[in-house]
């Protein structure tokens, strides 16, 4: 099986918000959605690789915010594609439970407050669930490699790793300042929410345990296994922020800034 390409497809510049396309002479992998309406943004990125949305094999939804599942019912639609994604965020893709965001910092509560990140996106139930342990083969979608749970970020976060040492991992870990923008583009940091650090941590250890070598972001990125691993030691010492739920505050075990901890050294 050749070497997978990894093509970023920026849906906010300056890598606020990434998608990626894993493409390989086999086949053509779409790793999250965007907020809704980024399908034309993914259809214009694979245009510029000679391939249009019905090359799309698989889509794989890292977790249930908005700025990743956001258009995965409609690029299902148009390209045909089977969704893969985790049981433990099954009730927010159906739409059928408000989702919950524990802040990281004073960054977190002022995007919390625009309301940006709790606009409703079109419901779907994924064709492909995973559940706790249980992994998928890329190989039927021309990739070499597999898709697996790495909660932390939300109870259904998902990960691919790659044979050829790429892991595209969602909001696991982010990089720069504003959310992947302008600065320190290579120095990882923490998303704006994240339920259990502790388990993020344990997660990015035992991916670059597991031979991954670039870190492939939903914000930010890419970053090496070195960087990733200096990123877990600090993050596995840290603490949950205050929860949210919908649009408003909901009273579950709070942090002040400096514990939550957006920037660290």
């Amino acid at each position: 099986m050749s070497q997978p390409r990894i093509v970023r497809v920026p849906i906010v510049p300056f890598g606020v918000v990434n998608c990626h396309l894993v493409i390989s002479e086999q086949g053509c992998v779409l790793v999250d959605t965007g907020v809704p309406g980024s399908h034309r943004k993914i259809e214009r990125a694979l245009k510029a690789e000679g391939l249009g949305l019905q090359d799309i094999r698989l889509i794989v939804v890292t977790h249930a915010h908005m700025d990743h599942a956001g258009s995965a019912a409609r690029v299902r639609q148009l390209s045909g594609a089977p969704i893969v994604a985790h049981e433990g965020d099954l009730p927010y893709y159906q739409r059928r439970k408000p989702m919950t965001f524990c802040e990281t910092g004073w960054v977190s509560r002022l995007f919390f407050r625009t309301g940006v990140i709790v606009k409703p996106y079109e419901a779907f139930t994924p064709d492909i669930l995973l559940t706790d342990g249980q992994a998928l083969d890329l190989a039927p979608y021309g990739i070499a490699g597999r898709a697996r749970p790495t909660p932390g970020h939300t109870a259904g976060s998902v990960s691919l790793e790659l044979d050829s040492g790429d892991a595209l991992v969602g909001d696991l870990v982010a990089s720069g300042v504003l959310l992947g923008g302008l600065m320190h583009t290579q120095h990882a940091r923490r998303p704006p929410f994240e339920d259990d650090p502790a388990t993020v941590a344990l997660q990015l250890q035992q991916l670059v345990a597991g031979g991954m070598q670039t870190f492939h972001l939903g914000h930010g990125g890419p970053l090496p296994a070195k960087e990733v691993m200096r990123h877990a030691g600090w993050l596995g010492r840290q603490r949950a922020g205050r929860m949210y739920q919908g649009a408003v505050a909901c009273g579950c075990e709070s942090v002040g800034a400096g514990g939550a901890g957006g920037a660290h050294g």
